[in-house]
């Protein structure tokens, strides 16, 4: 599943395209989600991203483009998987697959908190501090993953926060010290942006550093589980991670 670094790539090869406020002049697709029709000769007034959506604002409403876990895009190219939904505007066209596609009315700011968004210019630590703060009993591995206090944050991100902040993922909330709440939220927001950087290298792999690793940085085993009530993998080294526990 992409996760919200991945969507800025898509927006800046987008911005690349110089398309201004381009017109549909064509829709394709096997869509049955929205009314793909509607979308015919209307102007597009920005492409933006939110969390691991991708967003394409027109006037009065948006269609939304979540990837799911194997959903991808091409521009000006297409393949032999059937599209789910394709725009074609004067010169350049984008194609969309094996992903879910929704239509949201009205202004799109009704329906997104950018302080949300780990990779906005409007992300919020307070905020975060703030949501985290309301779900004592959760798993620090599981709210990591909550997409309305992380929007962005997937499974890369969170094992390697985990272990750059040196927190075991089954350390509830409640338990772990404020000053280490706030390093785990400033670490998400600055990995988010390694990432992107690493990624648009084509070297993101090179740099992890518990995720999918069989020894740590401090060569030290990993164990592989499925935690948290999200069951979602954990890479986790039992020996640099803490589990914080009640005092």
């Amino acid at each position: 599943m992409p996760e919200g670094p991945s969507i800025i790539i898509l927006k800046d090869l987008i911005a690349d395209l110089h398309l201004g406020k381009p017109k549909v002049l064509e829709v394709a697709g096997n869509v049955t989600t929205i009314d793909k029709e509607r979308l015919l000769h209307q102007k597009i007034n920005s492409f933006k991203s939110w969390g691991k959506h991708f967003l394409i604002c027109f006037d009065d409403f948006t269609i939304r483009i979540h990837f799911m876990l194997f959903g991808t895009y091409l521009i000006n190219e297409t393949k032999k998987t059937p599209v789910k939904l394709g725009l074609t505007f004067k010169q350049d066209q984008i194609n969309f697959y094996t992903c879910k596609v929704d239509l949201l009315e009205g202004d799109i700011n009704d329906h997104y908190d950018w302080r949300s968004d780990i990779m906005s210019e409007h992300w919020d630590n307070k905020l975060a501090v703030k949501k985290l703060k309301e779900i004592p009993s959760s798993y620090i591995c599981d709210a990591l993953l909550d997409q309305d206090i992380f929007g962005g944050v997937g499974n890369i991100i969170k094992n390697e926060v985990l272990y750059r902040t040196k927190v075991h993922p089954l350390s509830k909330i409640e338990d772990i010290p404020i000053a280490k709440l706030k390093a785990i939220i400033k670490e998400a927001q600055h990995y988010s942006f390694d990432f992107l950087k690493w990624k648009k290298e084509n070297t993101l792999s090179k740099h992890w550093e518990v995720y999918q690793q069989k020894k740590c940085t401090k060569d030290h085993q990993v164990t592989k589980k499925e935690l948290g009530k999200t069951k979602r993998q954990c890479y986790v080294c039992t020996i640099c991670q803490k589990k914080y526990t009640p005092k």
